[in-house]
C-alpha cells in the first residue's frame, strides 16, 4: 500500500500540466456545471512548453524535445474499463486523451466520474467516429455521417468540440482527411507506440508493450476494451516515474487554431 501511495504521488507530480491549459475553445461555456464531487484534490504539476496551434493534417507524435507522453485510448466497448480508466485518472493525476465510439453506452455510463475529469482538462477528447467503421471503404456521405455524429454526441454529451479525430484501423486517406477537416477535425491523430492491447493480453505482455513503448514524445495508443489494463496501472505509473516522463493530453499540446506542422511520419501497428 505504501509503495502504491509513493507511485501515485511521484505519477501525479509528472503528469502534466497546470489544470485546464490547453483546453481553451473546447469546454461549452454555456454548458451548466457538474458536480466535482468525486473528483481528487488537484495536482499542480510542472508547466509545460506553450500550447501550440491544432496542426491541419496528420501527427503520429508530439512535436520538438521533451518529456512528454501522450496516452491515448481508443473504443470503449466496456463499461468496467472505461470506469476503472476514469478513477485511475483521478486517483493518479495521470493525463489521458479519450477517443470514444459513442455507439458504447459505457462513456456515459461513467459520466458522474468522467465528466468532472473532462471539465478540469485532466482527460481530452477526440473523434474515432461513431460505430467504428474503415472510413476507406465508405462513401462521402457515409464518412459525414460517421464522423459528425460522433461529433454531435461528444458535444451533447460532454459539452466539448475537438479537433482531433482518429481513423479506425488508422485507416486514413486525402478523401478522409478533408471531409474530417470540412466537418471541424483538421488534425488526423495517429500513433507511434502502442500498449498491443487491441487484442487479448496477459498483464505481462501489457507491461512488456509499455516497456518497449513509453518513451518521451510518443503518442501511444491502447483501448478500453480489455480488463487487462486496469491490471497494471501501479507499473505503467512506475515506468513513467522512472524515465522521468510527464504524462499531457493532445489538447495540452495543441491549441484548436488550425495551421502548424505536420509531425514525421511512421507508426508501430494499426488496430
Amino acid at each position: 500500500m505504501e509503495r502504491r501511495r509513493f507511485l501515485l504521488f511521484l505519477a501525479a507530480g509528472l503528469a502534466g500540466t497546470a489544470v485546464g491549459q490547453g483546453t481553451a475553445g473546447l469546454v461549452d461555456p454555456t454548458r451548466a456545471p457538474v458536480s466535482t464531487a468525486a473528483a481528487a484534490e488537484p495536482v499542480a504539476p510542472p508547466a509545460l512548453p506553450a500550447v501550440l496551434p491544432a496542426p491541419t493534417g496528420v501527427v503520429d507524435q508530439l512535436p520538438g524535445d521533451g518529456t512528454s507522453l501522450a496516452l491515448t485510448i481508443d473504443d470503449g466497448t466496456s463499461s468496467e474499463v472505461v470506469g476503472s480508466l476514469c478513477r485511475f485518472a483521478r486517483d493518479s493525476g495521470v493525463r489521458l486523451t479519450f477517443f470514444p465510439n459513442g455507439r458504447y453506452s459505457s462513456w456515459e455510463e461513467n459520466g458522474d466520474v468522467l465528466q468532472p475529469l473532462i471539465d478540469s482538462g485532466q482527460i481530452a477528447m477526440g473523434n474515432h467516429t461513431w460505430s467504428h467503421p474503415d472510413l476507406t471503404t465508405l462513401s462521402d456521405d457515409q464518412v459525414a455521417e460517421e464522423i459528425g455524429r460522433n461529433r454531435d454526441w461528444i458535444e451533447s454529451a460532454f459539452g466539448i468540440r475537438t479537433p482531433f479525430l482518429r481513423p479506425p484501423f488508422g485507416a486514413h486517406d486525402e478523401r478522409v482527411q478533408r471531409i474530417s477537416a470540412e466537418l471541424g477535425h483538421p488534425t488526423v491523430v495517429m500513433w507511434n507506440s502502442t500498449l498491443e492491447d487491441n487484442r487479448l493480453l496477459t498483464p505481462a505482455e501489457l507491461v512488456d508493450a509499455a516497456d518497449r513503448w513509453f518513451t518521451a514524445q510518443a503518442v501511444v495508443v491502447g483501448h478500453a476494451n480489455q480488463p487487462t489494463i486496469t491490471q497494471v496501472y501501479d507499473e505503467l505509473l512506475e515506468l513513467i516515474a522512472e524515465r522521468g516522463l510527464q504524462t499531457v493530453t493532445l489538447a495540452d499540446v495543441w491549441g484548436t487554431g488550425l495551421g502548424g506542422v505536420r509531425a514525421a511520419s511512421g507508426r508501430a501497428t494499426t488496430v
